[in-house]
């Protein structure tokens, strides 16, 4: 089977095409590179004339302010036009996001009707902001989720523009195209997967595929500290609870100076970013979450202690009585005493390391969820 895979933001499409590649497939996958990450893609969309212009920069984002108009989403459609020839005779296209070609709404309309002509079937894979997610985590009705903060301070709302775009009605009619067109909606975590049934749709949730295989094991050893992992993105700062990571850090460096080494890193690209937290014993991902976001998952299969989102869905949903991920929560005194109890207890970070990898190997092996996909999809 040919398969296209559109987009990609966290190194899931590469996973999935690793592991539809290893049951015999055919497998591209089509982006941007998703900027200063870098994630490897066949064929490339991404604006490299005008955002690696340097003395079109100023002007660009000058003519953009003006016009309301982004030359950067200009270029993208250019790119994506210019490859429709060759995008033909796929046995499957998914899309990772109603928006995953990253320019105008109405170009993409366009251009995911001419891939449908040329091309048998389509499906949308909900792994980030998506119209639905948005409009329900706005109402407030979860525990908490990744736009808690504007709703606890509205003054916020500037950091938030990314996912309040989808609320707008351009981006609305693009998902609800997309939605139309797509034989399946698929659900990688329940972060999605929640949302999404709340507001009635019918999804089908497939676990986020992590290449086993490439990912090895790292045994934790500690000998005198025990080392801790924070990457910070600045664009998902807010969204992550970060703050709540930072505070507590500081915490720990004052009590554990000499028991502890803490990392801290900043948008740094993806492979760098992995080889950067190989040494470390834990490592904070997120507070916002019910369950694991991607890079939690890489970090759980190399054996990382990883502060994320593990909720009583999470653990239920997996039937799980073992400890795989500890469940971070937007409290930094809560962190910090989970932390401390790790640090004076470094025989758990051994033992939730080996769950957390045993986990990974049983509900999220790449093979396995790769064939999962397949019958989504009505493949063989």
């Amino acid at each position: 089977m040919r398969v296209l895979l559109v987009g990609e933001y966290s190194r899931l499409h590469n996973s999935l095409k690793e592991g539809l590649t290893k049951l015999g497939h055919e497998v591209y996958i089509l982006g941007t590179g998703d900027g200063f990450k870098n994630y490897e893609i066949d064929f490339d969309i991404s604006p490299r004339f005008t955002k690696k212009n340097k003395f079109l920069k100023k002007s660009i984002s000058a003519f953009r302010k003006l016009t309301g108009f982004d030359l950067h989403k200009l270029e993208t459609a250019i790119h994506f036009k210019s490859l429709l020839p060759e995008l033909r005779v796929f046995d499957h296209i998914q899309l990772i996001n109603s928006d995953a070609l990253q320019t105008y709404p109405a170009y993409q309309i366009k251009f995911y009707n001419k891939l449908l002509q040329n091309n048998k079937q389509i499906s949308l894979l909900i792994c980030g902001d998506e119209t639905p997610i948005v409009d329900y985590n706005l109402t407030g009705k979860l525990k908490y989720s990744v736009l808690s903060p504007y709703l606890e301070d509205k003054s916020l709302g500037k950091y938030f523009q990314y996912s309040f775009k989808y609320t707008n009605e351009n981006y609305r009619r693009l998902f609800e195209h997309v939605s139309q067109l797509s034989n399946v909606l698929i659900t990688s975590d329940l972060d999605y997967e929640l949302p999404m049934c709340k507001m009635g749709f019918t999804t089908t949730f497939i676990p986020n595929p992590i290449n086993t295989d490439k990912l090895k094991y790292i045994e934790p050893v500690i000998n005198e500290k025990i080392i801790i992992f924070l990457g910070i993105n600045r664009l998902s700062y807010l969204k992550k609870g970060t703050v709540y990571f930072e505070e507590a850090l500081k915490i720990i460096r004052e009590k554990y100076a000499d028991k502890t080494e803490i990392i801290v890193t900043e948008n740094i690209p993806y492979a760098e970013y992995i080889k950067l937290y190989d040494s470390a014993h834990i490592l904070l991902d997120q507070v916002y979450g019910y369950d694991q976001g991607y890079n939690a998952l890489e970090a759980m299969a190399k054996g990382k202690v990883v502060f994320t989102g593990a909720e009583t869905e999470f653990t239920e949903h997996y039937n799980l009585k073992e400890t795989v991920a500890v469940n971070a929560v937007p409290d930094a005194k809560q962190i910090a005493e989970q932390l401390s109890y790790l640090i004076e207890n470094p025989e758990k970070i051994i033992e939730i390391s080996k769950n957390a990898r045993s986990f990974i190997e049983r509900e999220h092996n790449y093979i396995k969820i790769a064939e999962q996909y397949l019958k989504a999809w009505e493949l063989k």
